[in-house]
Formats: structure tokens, sequence, C-alpha cells
């Protein structure tokens, strides 16, 4: 067999099996950071919509809420 694929179809050892059954293992959803901040997409329920405008005065006020980014704010980047 090649040298260079002689890992494939061969077990693997999984360091981090007792960490991930005993609850112990780290995910990035686990981080937390000093001031870190949590973001939430709102996506338009109307596909293929052109929307004209939108009102994010309501959602500012709200209490924790740093920064609203609209598309207007994306410098027509589209994703």
């Amino acid at each position: 067999m090649d040298k260079e694929y002689s890992t494939v179809g061969t077990r693997m050892v999984r360091t981090d099996s007792l960490a991930k059954v005993t609850g112990k293992a780290m995910y990035t959803a686990d981080v937390k950071l000093p001031r870190m901040l949590y973001a939430k997409v709102l996506r338009s329920p109307y596909p293929h919509a052109r929307i004209l405008n939108i009102d994010t005065s309501k959602a500012l006020k709200l209490p924790g809420v740093k920064a609203v980014v609209t598309g207007a704010d994306t410098d027509g980047v589209r994703w």
C-alpha cells in the first residue's frame, strides 16, 4: 500500500471521546467572553420582496440592544 494513503481505512484514536461523553468538551456555543455580544438575524418572510424601508426605532429602544444592522449598512455587499 502506498505510504501516503496508509491511514485511509484504519481506525483513528479519538482523543476527545472522554470529554464528549462526560460533558466536559468545550464547543463554540459554550464560549463566553467578557463584553460579548449576541446577534440575531431577522429575514423577510416574503421571498423576493422589494423592501423599501425598515423602521428600526423600536428595536433600538429595547434594553440591551447595541446596534441594528440593515442592508443599508452593508455597503452593497449581498449575502
